[in-house]
């Protein structure tokens, strides 16, 4: 199989005491679990910093990831709903050096024009999650296509 850049929302999702929202932190674990268990290899910034518990400093974290996407197969990204800074700028990256893109967008939630209209100049699949839904088979199948 191949590897997979995970991104999405973070800083916001972290509280006061710096530990990311349990329901958050959840979702990625599981989706993390589920590629791993079809054979992927994941990066995933949230991992890497310990889930708030150890964040890199911004000189640290944007090279990472900008090697990370670099080296993945496929990112899949959630851009956030308000809109998340640095997972937009992921979500450029990866449509720059052409990698495939899974968007994972939640039901009614509003997005950024460029977001939406990102099929038009990069290889995206869009995904649109209904609340609480467990987004994994539907990931591993879009990436494995």
């Amino acid at each position: 199989m191949g590897s997979v850049f995970l991104g999405g929302p973070f800083k916001a999702l972290v509280d006061a005491d710096g530990v990311m929202r349990p329901a958050e932190r959840a979702r990625l674990e599981a989706i993390i679990a589920g590629l791993e268990a079809a054979g992927h290899k994941v990066y995933n910034a949230h991992r890497r910093e310990k889930w708030g518990a150890e964040f890199l400093t911004p000189d640290e974290c944007t090279r990472l990831d900008l090697d990370e996407i670099t080296a993945s197969d496929v990112f899949v990204a959630f851009p956030g709903s308000p809109a998340s800074p640095g997972t937009h700028i992921e979500i450029g990256w990866a449509s720059a050096l052409g990698k495939p893109i899974v968007l994972l967008l939640e039901e009614g939630a509003e997005y950024a024009f460029l977001v939406r209209g990102l099929h038009t100049v990069a290889p995206v699949t869009y995904l649109t999650l209904t609340p609480g839904e467990d987004p994994t088979d539907r990931i591993v199948a879009a990436i494995d296509t």
